[in-house]
C-alpha cells in the first residue's frame, strides 16, 4: 500500500515537470528560430515620388536579404530667371535611373522593434542615372539639353509613414560625363556630380 502511496504522490508531479520542461523546451526553439530568421528587403516595391526639381515613379526588386535594385524613370527640373531673362523659366527632361541599394541596418531596426515596412532603413547605393535628349517641357520654346551619364555613390534614408507614404533623403557625391558631341560641341565633358535629395513618396 505504501509503494501505491508514494507512487500516487510522485506521479503527478512528475508529469507536470515533465509538461512544463517539454513546454519550455517548444518555447526556447521557437526562439532560437526567431533570432535565426534574417530580416529583409521586401520582394518587390513600386512607388511614385515627388520632390522640389522632379517627379519619378520607381521599383525596389529583392536581390540578397539587405540589396535590391532600384529601378527609375521620370523627369528632372531646373529653374532660372534675373534680369537678363523676360520672364522666370523652367524645364522637365526625362530621366532614367538604376541603383543597387545595401540596406545595412535592417537587423539593427528589427532588433530595436522598429518597422523595416517598404525598405525602411538606412542605405548605402550607387546611383546610375542618364538624362536622354529626347524633349523637354519648359515655358520657353526650343529648350534642349546635352546628355548626361552619372555615377554617384549615396549615403541615404528611407522611412515609410502609414500603410503607403513614405519619404527619403540623400546625399553623394560622383562624376558625370557630358555627351558634348552629339549636340554639336567640339568634345565631351566630364565634371563633378552631385546627389541631394528630399522626397516624399506614396507606395502602392
Amino acid at each position: 500500500m505504501e509503494n501505491k502511496n508514494l507512487k500516487k504522490r510522485f506521479k503527478k508531479p512528475l508529469l507536470t515537470f515533465i509538461t512544463i520542461a517539454l513546454l519550455s523546451s517548444n518555447a526556447t526553439v521557437k526562439a532560437q528560430n526567431q533570432e535565426h530568421v534574417q530580416p529583409s528587403v521586401e520582394k518587390s516595391v513600386f512607388g511614385a515620388q515627388a520632390g522640389l526639381l522632379g517627379i519619378w515613379v520607381n521599383n525596389e526588386a529583392k536581390l540578397t536579404n539587405a540589396i535590391a535594385l532600384r529601378s527609375e524613370i521620370g523627369f528632372d527640373g531646373g529653374f532660372w530667371g534675373g534680369s537678363f531673362y523676360p520672364k522666370n523659366g523652367y524645364v522637365f527632361t526625362p530621366i532614367i535611373a538604376a541603383e543597387p541599394r545595401f540596406y545595412y541596418n535592417l537587423s539593427k531596426r528589427t532588433r530595436k522593434n522598429k518597422s523595416i515596412k517598404n525598405n525602411s532603413a538606412n542605405f548605402i547605393s550607387l546611383r546610375t542615372s542618364f538624362h536622354p535628349d529626347w524633349f523637354t517641357i519648359s515655358n520657353y520654346e526650343k529648350v534642349s539639353i546635352v546628355s548626361d551619364l552619372s555615377i554617384i555613390p549615396t549615403w541615404g534614408i528611407r522611412r515609410h509613414i502609414g500603410n503607403h507614404f513614405n519619404y527619403e533623403a540623400g546625399l553623394g557625391v560622383g562624376y558625370r560625363y557630358y555627351f558634348a558631341k552629339s549636340a554639336g560641341y567640339l568634345k565631351n565633358e566630364s565634371d563633378v556630380a552631385i546627389n541631394l535629395h528630399l522626397r516624399i513618396g506614396y507606395t502602392f
